[in-house]
């Protein structure tokens, strides 16, 4: 997902957040699902106990939609279930995000109550759960890039060289992303992306201005974000970057993707002129807090 530039646009992290506008779905007036629940809540899965994925998430998706194969690889994320054994509700989160797969009806009115204050991307049989959980739910709409045509890498200015991150650059990624912590979330910090090879940075004298990354890894597609130090912007190097990280992930047998918030023009244009091409549109939800305080959420 990029989240830029999302998740997304590589320049502004308050992309994150959709302007308040829209439809929200309150938990108040929710008639739920349509029958009687028998109260399951949702519990963590360890990484032995989880079922095959294959019907649960597509394989090989762009955009968040890679999530988990990511989380399943990398093993950053948590994976959640009705129960253990012959599940019928999963859901997998990572970063701020969480994919929801199954049966809703067979969860309690709160069982969902651990994603407060994340990024929801289900089918819509989910809403009325996810609306008796939360006290809003906001749609977001977004916007899914893949990379169709190369583009050559923008002229630096003097002294900035672009490379790919290595171990040694964990304390400059951290410095540069002090408030933007969202970049390396989905790899479980800046060393950890740092030490995965698969960011690309512009860099002054060993000092990081911007950066590009594989956000969520999958098997077919990589999802990326983008992000530069303030003080650096406009000068191309976001752009200089996600080039060179696209051709990285192309050279690794995958395609790119990108995804931002519909209204996030900034992220739109630097996504068409770094050669991505609109796939389709779709809509993701923002939790709000839990109806029930008492609600267990994740450390």
């Amino acid at each position: 997902m990029v989240l830029m530039v999302g998740a997304a646009s590589a320049d502004a992290p308050a992309a994150r957040r959709p302007a308040e506008h829209g439809t929200t779905v309150s938990a108040r007036g929710r008639t739920g699902a349509g029958r009687d629940h028998p109260r399951n809540p949702v519990i963590e899965l360890a990484p032995d106990q989880l079922p095959p994925l294959t019907g649960w998430f597509t394989a090989g998706s762009p955009g968040a939609a890679a999530l988990p194969e990511h989380v399943r690889v990398v093993g950053t994320g948590r994976w959640w279930a009705d129960r253990a054994a012959a599940p019928r509700a999963l859901a997998v989160s990572c970063a701020d995000h969480v994919l929801l797969s199954g049966d809703p009806g067979v969860l309690a009115p709160d069982a969902l109550a651990a994603f407060g204050g994340h990024y929801v991307q289900a089918p819509a049989r989910f809403l009325p759960a996810l609306g008796s959980a939360f006290d809003r739910v906001v749609p977001w709409e977004r916007m899914l890039y893949l990379h169709r045509v190369p583009v050559p890498v923008p002229r630096l200015p003097a002294g900035v060289t672009v490379r790919r991150l290595a171990p040694g650059d964990a304390t400059a990624l951290a410095a540069v992303t002090r408030d933007a912590a969202w970049v390396h979330a989905s790899w479980g910090g800046p060393a950890a992306l740092a030490a995965a090879g698969l960011g690309w940075a512009a860099v002054r004298k060993e000092a990081v201005l911007a950066v590009a990354c594989t956000y969520f890894r999958g098997t077919r597609y990589e999802d990326i974000a983008c992000f530069t130090a303030p003080a650096h912007r406009r000068r191309r190097l976001a752009l200089a970057c996600a080039t060179a990280l696209c051709r990285d992930i192309a050279a690794r047998g995958r395609t790119p993707s990108w995804t931002c918030s519909r209204d996030h023009r900034p992220s739109r244009l630097l996504a068409w002129t770094a050669g991505f091409r609109l796939e389709r549109e779709y809509v993701h939800h923002l939790t709000g807090q839990p109806v029930r305080r008492d609600a267990a959420l994740p450390a």
